[in-house]
């Protein structure tokens, strides 16, 4: 098993982010994570990050206890998040923002850097322009690349169509399933529900900090409790 959550439990204050969410991701397996906002997806992907403590639970990553470790040695073991809202550097080349994501490396990234940029073209283009100057759909392409660059087992993927059109989300999806066919293993959150359930394997799906339902993605597509809460059936 690549990433195991045991009985997580979060609380920022007085307030219960997680109640007892338990989840698993294979390698090579695809894992979407859905719920409405404020049902604690990001304050999950944060605990599997190591970006906040979880107050119980464990936290399992090639079948080690990684509860205890710093985000940066996640990423440096290879659990990598994209975070919603893409947070790059706007002040920063594209180039010097793909350069932030090989920082636990020792090696040089050159050579990965020129296939992301054959990858995204419109990245190479504008490699010595601040990242400003990118439009939503090419800071996601940037935020995706930076996280490649640290050559993640598993990637965690925040919200990635917010703020897309609907043309860049057919093709973001398409980017999710190159790279799952390319090895890498995937935990998706992202509210649309329909996109995610016809890329992913497997789902979860919570509600106020609780795991409510879980299974084959293409089973909860035509799950009735599903389609009336998610699927606007």
């Amino acid at each position: 098993m690549l990433l195991e959550a045991r009985d997580l439990h979060v609380s920022y204050g007085r307030t219960q982010a997680l109640k007892g969410v338990s989840l698993h991701v294979e390698a090579g397996e695809i894992v979407t994570v859905l719920g409405a906002n404020g049902a604690g997806k990001s304050s999950l992907l944060k605990a599997l990050q190591g970006m906040v403590r979880p107050a119980s639970g464990d936290v399992r990553f090639k079948g080690e206890s990684i509860t205890g470790r710093s985000a940066a040695w996640r990423v440096g073991q290879g659990l990598v998040m994209v975070p919603e809202g893409r947070q790059i550097f706007v002040s920063i080349s594209v180039h010097d923002n793909l350069l932030m994501g090989a920082y636990t490396r020792r090696d040089d990234p050159s050579r990965e850097i020129e296939a992301i940029y054959e990858r995204f073209p419109n990245l190479a283009q504008r490699r010595d322009m601040p990242a400003s100057v990118l439009s939503g759909g090419e800071q996601q392409m940037l935020a995706i690349g930076r996280a490649l660059l640290a050559r993640p087992a598993l990637m965690m993927l925040d919200e990635p169509s917010l703020g897309l059109s609907p043309l860049l989300v057919k093709t973001l999806f398409d980017l999710i399933r190159d790279l799952h066919r390319e090895g890498l293993a995937i935990l998706l959150v992202e509210q649309n529900t329909h996109m995610a359930l016809a890329t992913a394997h497997r789902a979860y799906v919570l509600e106020l900090g609780r795991l409510v339902l879980q299974g084959d993605a293409q089973a909860l597509a035509s799950d009735p409790r599903m389609a009336a809460a998610y699927l606007g059936a």
